[in-house]
């Protein structure tokens, strides 16, 4: 089972200043129409030949998607490369309706 956080837990790590690599497994399209703060992107689709960008150092990785599916795969993958890492409960689009309305929903 892949571990999962739920947005308003990965808002309060972040004003919490705990370090945090948030990953988005979107298109890059998807991306560039709304991201979180600070994220890398990494396409889901090309995840498992890219895992050596992924340096969390003491960061928790945190991946997202736009409704939290891709995310899981995502998650998963890194996991099997020996990488702690969650996926952010119902993806940027719960983000929005939860945690910050100002980005965008699609």
């Amino acid at each position: 089972m892949i571990p999962q956080i739920q947005p308003r837990d990965l808002k309060q790590m972040l004003d919490a200043g705990q370090p945090v690599l948030l990953l988005d497994v979107r298109e890059p399209d998807e991306h560039a129409y709304c991201a979180l703060p600070g994220s890398v992107l990494i396409p889901l689709g090309e995840l498992a030949s890219r895992i050596e960008e992924i340096e969390p150092a003491d960061a928790t990785v945190v991946v997202y998607c736009h409704h939290g599916v891709r995310s899981l795969s995502g998650a998963a993958i890194l996991r099997r490369a020996g990488l702690e890492a969650m996926s952010l409960a119902g993806g940027i689009d719960r983000w929005s309706l939860t945690v910050d309305a100002s980005v965008p929903r699609y």
